[in-house]
C-alpha cells in the first residue's frame, strides 16, 4: 500500500471506531478526537514517562523581563512564570497521540451521540491544597470567570457553548449550539480550575502577588516580584499516583529567575546560578556554549526531536496601518530578508526556512492543490489569490553570499506596481510619504537577524527603525496593536482548531489582547477555519489545514523567518530522562533529579 492509501484506509477505520463509540455514549476515561483512545481504563502510566522516577532536586530555570502578578487568567498586570503548575484541568492530553484527552479532575466523560454536550463526572478524592474538595460549583465557576472576566481567546474557545448545568454533587453538563464542533467536547476540558471559595472575598479580575488556591502538583513556595518566583511539589498532591500524572512533576522545587539581559541569563547558567534553560537561538546554540562547564561535561546540550509542527515565527505585519494593507507592499518586502546568508553567518547552517504555518508535518500544503483540496478551495476562486491555485507559495530565496540584488530588483518592480517610486532615494507614494516603520522587540537577541534586514531595506529606499523594549511596555503595546512590525510567533498543533479563529479570524482582529496580531480579515479564511474546526475526520482535518494554509501563505501576512529541527534544552548534569520521542515536544516535567550524577557532577565542579 502507498502511504496515501494507507492514510486513507487508517482515517476511514478511525472514523469507522468513533461512530461505533458515539453509538454508545456512555461515560469512558479517555476521549479521542478521531478513534479510541490509545491507553485504556486504569492504565497505570504513559509510555513515554519513568513511573518509577524519583522525587527530589530542584530545577532554576531564566525568565526575561518582570512580573508583578500571580494571576495568569487576565490582561492587567505581567503574571509570573510557571502558574499553570498550581491549577488541574477536568483532563489532560497524552503526547503520544495526535489529539487525546484523559480524565484528570474528571473521573468520567460523556459525550452525547449527538455530540451536542458533554457530560464530566468529577472524582470524590479532588481536593484543592487546603483539603476542601473540588466540586461542580468550582468548576461552573471557572468557566464563568474566565468567559466574562478572562482574557479574550477564553470567550473565543467557549464561544459555542451554550448552557452549562450542575445537575447533582458531582456532575456537570456542557451543552453546544450542535454537535459539529468535533473539537469542544475536547477542548472545554482544558481550562483551570480554581476554587470558588477562595474568591468570594476577592476580585477575580484584579491583579495580585497573594498565591491563588490551587490543586495542582506544585505551590507558590516563596515570591520576589519583578525578582524570582519558586515552586514547592505538594507532596500530598492527590492525584500524584493517577496514570496521567504518574512520571510528571518530579522536582522538589522549579525556581524562575528574572533577567533583563539574555546573554546575562546564559551566563548565569555557566555560573550555576541556572540549572536548565530552554535554547532558542540557533546562532547562541552554535556558537556560545563553548565554555569551561560545557568542555568539562558538566553542562550538557540536549536535542530533542519530535512530530509537532513547528508553526510559524517570522515578521508581522500590523494590516491595520495603512502602509501594509496593500498585499503587493507585503509580499515585495520579503525579498528584504537574506534567510541563506543569515543561516550561513549567524547559525552555522542549522536553520530551516519555514515557508508553511504548519511545517514539519503532513498539515503543509505542498505543490498545487487536487482533488478535494481543490474542491474545497474552488468557491473562493476570484476572491482569493490567484497564485492558491496556480503556485506553492516558497519564500524569497538568495545565493547566501550577502549580494542580494536581483531580490531587490524584484520587490522594487513589485513595489512600483504597488505605485511606490523612488525620490531622493527613499520610497514614496503617490502622495510623497515615505515609507517607514517601526519593528518592535523584547528581545535583544532578535537584532542579530531584524539589523541586516534593515539594512536591506535601507537599500530599497525603506526607512526601518527598530525598537527594543521591555516586556512589559511591550506586552502593552501589542495588547493595543500599536506597532507596525514585531516578530510573532503562531504556534501549531497535530490537531488545529478553535484556536485557529484566534490567530487569524475576523472576530478576533479587534479584540484588545487578541491573538490575531496581523489584523486579518478576510471572509475566506474565516470560511476555511470554520471548515477545518468541523473536520468530521482525520483525512478531512489533513485537507482542509491544507487549504487554509494556502491562503495565509499567499496573504503575505508575516515575512517568515525560520525553525531548529529540534527542541535544545542545555543543563547542568543533574538530570535523567528517559529519552522516548513522542509526537509532541518534550517538556522537562517528565524529567527526574539524578541523585548520582548530581552528586558526580557537583564534586567534579568542586575541584
Amino acid at each position: 500500500m502507498t502511504r496515501t492509501t494507507r492514510a486513507i484506509a487508517l482515517a476511514a477505520s478511525l472514523c469507522a471506531c468513533l461512530s461505533a463509540g458515539l453509538a454508545a455514549a456512555e461515560p469512558v476515561h479517555g476521549i479521542a478526537l478521531y478513534g479510541e483512545p490509545k491507553y485504556k481504563p486504569g492504565f497505570s502510566h504513559f509510555d513515554y514517562v519513568n513511573p518509577n522516577a524519583p522525587k527530589g532536586g530542584e530545577v532554576r530555570q531564566a525568565v526575561l523581563g518582570g512580573f508583578d502578578s500571580l494571576n495568569p487568567f487576565i490582561l492587567k498586570g505581567n503574571a509570573a512564570a510557571g502558574l499553570a503548575l498550581l491549577f488541574d484541568t477536568l483532563t489532560i492530553a497524552s503526547d503520544d497521540e495526535p489529539f487525546t484527552r484523559y480524565g484528570l479532575l474528571a473521573e468520567t466523560m460523556e459525550i452525547a451521540a449527538d455530540r451536542a454536550s458533554i457530560t464530566f463526572t468529577l472524582r470524590a478524592d479532588a481536593k484543592f491544597h487546603d483539603g476542601s474538595p473540588v466540586t461542580v460549583q468550582d468548576v461552573a465557576f471557572s468557566y464563568k470567570m474566565l468567559k466574562e472576566k478572562g482574557s479574550p481567546h477564553y470567550r473565543s474557545y467557549f464561544g459555542d457553548v451554550t448552557a452549562v448545568e450542575t445537575p447533582d454533587a458531582r456532575t456537570i453538563t456542557f451543552r453546544f449550539k450542535d454537535g459539529t464542533n468535533r473539537e469542544l467536547p475536547l477542548i472545554i476540558g482544558e481550562f483551570p480550575v480554581f476554587s470558588a471559595g477562595y474568591y468570594a472575598n476577592r476580585p477575580f479580575d484584579q491583579t495580585s502577588l497573594d498565591a491563588p488556591l490551587g490543586s495542582g502538583p506544585y505551590k507558590v513556595k516563596a515570591v520576589d516580584a519583578n525578582r524570582s518566583i519558586t515552586y514547592q511539589r505538594d507532596p500530598n498532591y492527590w492525584a500524584k499516583d493517577l496514570g496521567p500524572q504518574k512520571g510528571h512533576h518530579n522536582f522538589d522545587t522549579l525556581r524562575y529567575d528574572y533577567y533583563r539581559d539574555d546573554g546575562v541569563a546564559l551566563e548565569a547558567l555557566m555560573a550555576g546560578d541556572l540549572t536548565l534553560r530552554q535554547e532558542t537561538s540557533s546562532s547562541r546554540w552554535a556558537t556560545a556554549y563553548d565554555k569551561p562547564p560545557v568542555r568539562q561535561g558538566l553542562i550538557q546540550r540536549t536535542e530533542i526531536g519530535d512530530s509537532s509542527p513547528r508553526g510559524m515565527q517570522g515578521w508581522v505585519y500590523n494590516t491595520r496601518r495603512p502602509i501594509f494593507a496593500d498585499r503587493r507592499v507585503r509580499a515585495a518586502l520579503a525579498y528584504a530578508f537574506d534567510f541563506e546568508w543569515t543561516n550561513k553567518t549567524l547559525s552555522d547552517g542549522k536553520l530551516i526556512r519555514t515557508a508553511s504555518y504548519f511545517d514539519n508535518s503532513e498539515l503543509r500544503a505542498r505543490g498545487l492543490p487536487q482533488g478535494d483540496e481543490l474542491a474545497l478551495l474552488e468557491p473562493f476562486r476570484g476572491k482569493v489569490p490567484d497564485e492558491v491555485f496556480t503556485q506553492e507559495y516558497l519564500p524569497p530565496q538568495t545565493d547566501g553570499s550577502g549580494n542580494i540584488r536581483d531580490n531587490l530588483r524584484t520587490a522594487l518592480r513589485m513595489l512600483r506596481e504597488a505605485g511606490w517610486t523612488v525620490k531622493d532615494n527613499k520610497l514614496v507614494n503617490a502622495e510623497g510619504k515615505p515609507l517607514t516603520f517601526e519593528i518592535l522587540i523584547d528581545n535583544q537577541a532578535f537584532e542579530r537577524t531584524t539589523l541586516p534586514f534593515i539594512k536591506n531595506l535601507e537599500q530599497l529606499g525603506v526607512t526601518a527603525t527598530l525598537r527594543l523594549l521591555d516586556v512589559a511596555q511591550y506586552q502593552k503595546r501589542i495588547e493595543a496593536y500599536d506597532f507596525d512590525m514585531m516578530i510573532g510567533i503562531f504556534p501549531q498543533s497535530i490537531s488545529p482548531g478553535n484556536e485557529q479563529r484566534d490567530f487569524f479570524g475576523a472576530h478576533a482582529a479587534d479584540i484588545p489582547g487578541g491573538r490575531n496580531l496581523a489584523g486579518i480579515k478576510d471572509p475566506a479564511i474565516d470560511a476555511l477555519i470554520e471548515q477545518v474546526i468541523y473536520a468530521p475526520s482525520r483525512a478531512a482535518l489533513v485537507t482542509r489545514t491544507r487549504a487554509l494554509d494556502r491562503l495565509l501563505r499567499w496573504g503575505h501576512y508575516v515575512i517568515p523567518q525560520f525553525h531548529g529541527r529540534t527542541t535544545r534544552y542545555a543543563h547542568w548534569d543533574f538530570y535523567g530522562r528517559t529519552g522516548v520521542e513522542t509526537l509532541q515536544r518534550e517538556s522537562f516535567d517528565r524529567w527526574w533529579w539524578d541523585a548520582e550524577k548530581a552528586a558526580a557532577t557537583q564534586a567534579k565542579k568542586g575541584k
